[in-house]
C-alpha cells in the first residue's frame, strides 16, 4: 500500500502549504502540488497561460488519481520536452506526432491523447505499416523497383488487409504478415537484378535456381509476389502455392483438458488468464484476437452468458460463464494516465485505452504452462472432428477455409460423410 493508505487519518499528515491538503509533503509541496508546477512548465506559453491545444491534456493529468505516478512519468520520459517543441497554435493531430523520431515516448503520449478526446482514435498499427512501406521501398536503388514493389504492397497487399479487416484494427501478426511479403519480393527482385535479369526478362529456370539457393528467404511469401505479378501481365513466371499439410505440432488432447480443468477451477489464478487461457483452449482463439475482446462481445442475462466470438455467440458453460462475468466487474488496466474508467476493452493494457499486446498475453499464458500455438492447434482439430466447417467459422470467427482445411487434417470432412451416406443402399 501508498503511504497514504498505510495511515489514512488526515491529522498524521502535514498540511500542504499551497492546497492545504493533508498528505505526504517533499521539498515543500505535496504529490500533486508539484505535479501541476510541472506541468504547467510543460504546457504553458511564453506569458504563463496554459496552451489551449494542451488544456485537455493539462487537465487530465493533473487530475489523474496517483499523482506520485504521473510526476515518474515526466522525470523519465521525454514528454515534457516533446510538448515544449510543439508550435504554439498548433492543432495537435496524428499527423503532428507522426512527424517526429518514432518512440515509446510518442506512441505514449498518442495514446494519453486519444484517451481524453483531444485526438480521434485510428489504427495505430496500420499507421505504422504504411510508415514502414514507405521508408522500406524508398531504400531501393532502383526507381523502376520502388515502382513494382510501390503497386504490390499499397495496391495488393494493404488493400486486401483492410477487406479481411472490414473497419477492424490491425493486430501484430497482420503486420508481420505483410512485412514479410515485402521482404520477400526485395529478396526475390534483388537476386533477379544481381544476375542481370528482371521479371519480364527472366525464365522459368531463374526463380527456380533461387529456390535451391542459399540466398532464398521467405520461399512462400515470394510465390505470391511472382504470382500477383503473373496475373497483372508482368512476367511470364510460375512458382506454385505451397498447400498447408495440416498441424506441424502434436495434438495432445490430453494435456489439453488438464490445462482446462486448472483454469477452470483454481481460484488462486487471476481471472482474466483464466478466461484467455479458456478461450485458447476451449475456442482455438488467438492471443491476437483475445486482446482486441470487448465488454460488448459478452452478452448477458437472467439465466446465461454469450459469448461473440464469431457471427453465430456460443453459450458460455460453468464456470466460465462465472469468470466472464466477474471479469466485466474487475477488469482494470495498469495506466495511470488516461481514463480507464470508460475502457470498453475486456483485456485492457498499460497504455491508456488501449489493450493488452498479443505479445503480452501470450506471455502472461506460457507463464501459466501454456502454449498458444500448440494449444489452439489441438483446440481446433479436435472442433473440427466434431462439428461441420460451416459451423465451426461462424461460432469461432475464422475463414470457412481455414475451417474446411482442418476439418480434411482432422479426416472429419462432413462433405465427404454426406456423399458418403447418399451412396448407401437402402435395405428393407
Amino acid at each position: 500500500m501508498c503511504s497514504t493508505c498505510t495511515r489514512p487519518d488526515p491529522e498524521f499528515w502535514r498540511s500542504c502549504p499551497i492546497c492545504r491538503q493533508p498528505g505526504r509533503i517533499h521539498a515543500g509541496r505535496c504529490a500533486r502540488c508539484t505535479l501541476n508546477r510541472r506541468l504547467r512548465e510543460a504546457v504553458s506559453d511564453e506569458t504563463g497561460q496554459i496552451r489551449p491545444e494542451l488544456e485537455d491534456l493539462y487537465q487530465a493529468l493533473v487530475s489523474t488519481e496517483r499523482p506520485g505516478t504521473a510526476a515518474t512519468w515526466l522525470d523519465r520520459s521525454s514528454a515534457p520536452q516533446i510538448l515544449r517543441e510543439l508550435t504554439p497554435g498548433q492543432q495537435l493531430t496524428h499527423q503532428a506526432l507522426d512527424e517526429l523520431p518514432e518512440s515509446k515516448t510518442v506512441e505514449h503520449l498518442r495514446a494519453v491523447l486519444v484517451a481524453i478526446g483531444t485526438l480521434p482514435p485510428r489504427d495505430d498499427q496500420m499507421a505504422r505499416l504504411e510508415r514502414w512501406i514507405t521508408r522500406t521501398i524508398s531504400e531501393q536503388p532502383d526507381p523502376d523497383q520502388q515502382q513494382l514493389l510501390h503497386r504490390y504492397a499499397t495496391w495488393h497487399l494493404l488493400r486486401r488487409l483492410r477487406r479481411r479487416l472490414n473497419g477492424a484494427h490491425t493486430v501484430h501478426n497482420q503486420i508481420v504478415n505483410v512485412q514479410q511479403h515485402v521482404r520477400a519480393a526485395i529478396t526475390l527482385l534483388n537476386w533477379l537484378t544481381a544476375h542481370h535479369l528482371t521479371l519480364a526478362t527472366a525464365q522459368q529456370g531463374d526463380p527456380e535456381t533461387w529456390l535451391t539457393s542459399n540466398e532464398a528467404t521467405h520461399r512462400r511469401e515470394a510465390g505470391s509476389f511472382v504470382r500477383w505479378a503473373k496475373n497483372n501481365k508482368l512476367t511470364q513466371l510460375d512458382l506454385p502455392a505451397i498447400r498447408w499439410g495440416g498441424p506441424s505440432g502434436p495434438i495432445d488432447a490430453e494435456t489439453r483438458w488438464k490445462q482446462a480443468r486448472r483454469l477452470l477451477h483454481d481460484d488462486t489464478l487471476r481471472p482474466e488468464d483464466r478466461v484467455a487461457g479458456l478461450l485458447v483452449l476451449l475456442y482455438a482463439q488467438r492471443p491476437a484476437t483475445i486482446s482486441r475482446l470487448t465488454i460488448d462481445h459478452v452478452q448477458t442475462s437472467d439465466d446465461q452468458v454469450r459469448l461473440a466470438l464469431g457471427h453465430q455467440p456460443v453459450i458460455a458453460p460453468e464456470p466460465l460463464a462465472t469468470l466472464l462475468t466477474q471479469l466485466l466487474t474487475t477488469r482494470q488496466g495498469h495506466a495511470a494516465i488516461g481514463d480507464q474508467h470508460n475502457s470498453t476493452w475486456l483485456f485492457p493494457g498499460g497504455q491508456p485505452g488501449r489493450p493488452v499486446s498479443a505479445f503480452q498475453l501470450g506471455e502472461r499464458l506460457r507463464r501459466l504452462g501454456l502454449r498458444p500455438g500448440q494449444a489452439r492447434s489441438t483446440a481446433l482439430f479436435q472442433l473440427a472432428t466434431d462439428l461441420p466447417a460451416a459451423v465451426l467459422a461462424r461460432m469461432l470467427g475464422i475463414h470457412i477455409s481455414v475451417a474446411v482445411a482442418w476439418q480434411r487434417a482432422s479426416a472429419g470432412d462432413w462433405t465427404a460423410y454426406a456423399a458418403e451416406v447418399s451412396r448407401r443402399t437402402k435395405h428393407p
